[in-house]
């Protein structure tokens, strides 16, 4: 829905540390009125995904509206980068709000940690040795051992990146689904994963924690030696994306199915 301001913002710039994003910073601020972070009512994201997600996670409770641009390389999250009519395209941005997943690990040494995810938690193995799973849905277990490479739990907004690149199936917004992809799965040999409401907690287990040890990846977090996780859907939580009425998120996920 457009008209996520009432009134002109203020903005905040953030860019990465790429010459191609320090020099659009360099640009743009020089053409808008603009304040610190702490200040600001949107935030201006100069960069590529990598660098939407790492400001994403670090907003913490206080979560203005981001407003990407590409200087990167896809920019699958972000608008085209424009310098002119920055404050009209912020007036009549339409939103999208991303529930991140919440990833609980517990090491085999009785660590205990939990990150948020936007894209996907990923599970992964760390030796030449494939990884030995058991998957459980709320307390069921589903899959008794599931041999493979890793595995991936995928939001919406992440079921274009990694997870489609494992051949996950792409999950449009609306869906309120979960994408659940083997990687590189040996047995079962044909499983190619299963599609999950949000609202449900999915646990892995991992069975030879020690021989065969595995990681748990939040985004970029990574947890070494992980004996068990618990991933749900944060669904009381989210993080408000911006984007030209033109250029929105929810289509492209939805044309993605359709390029070949």
């Amino acid at each position: 829905m457009p008209g996520v301001f009432k009134r002109p913002p203020k903005v905040a710039f953030l860019a990465s540390k790429t010459d191609k994003a320090q020099e659009a910073l360099f640009q743009i601020s020089k053409l808008y009125p603009h304040v610190e972070p702490k200040d600001a009512e949107a935030l201006v994201v100069l960069g590529g995904d990598g660098f939407l997600l790492e400001t994403l996670h670090s907003l913490g409770k206080v979560r203005r509206p981001i407003y990407g641009m590409n200087q990167g390389t896809v920019g699958f999250l972000l608008n085209t980068y424009r310098e002119d009519a920055l404050i009209e395209r912020l007036m009549s941005a339409v939103h999208v709000n991303l529930h991140p997943l919440i990833m609980r690990a517990e090491t085999y040494q009785g660590q205990v940690i939990s990150a948020e995810a936007i894209n996907e938690v990923s599970l992964l193995r760390e030796t030449r040795q494939a990884a030995h799973l058991r998957i459980s849905v709320d307390g069921v277990v589903r899959m008794q051992e599931l041999i493979c490479d890793g595995v991936i739990l995928a939001t919406p907004a992440g079921s274009t990146a990694y997870n489609l690149s494992a051949h996950g199936p792409i999950v449009p917004l609306r869906a309120r689904l979960l994408a659940l992809t083997p990687i590189s799965a040996f047995r079962p040999r044909r499983w190619r994963g299963a599609l999950l409401p949000d609202n449900v907690e999915v646990g892995f287990e991992i069975l030879q924690p020690v021989k065969r040890p595995v990681s748990a990846v939040a985004d970029s977090l990574e947890v070494r030696d992980v004996r068990k996780v618990t991933i749900r859907a944060d669904l009381k939580s989210s993080f408000t994306l911006l984007f030209d009425p033109d250029h929105q998120l929810e289509e492209r996920i939805f044309q993605e199915q359709f390029d070949y």
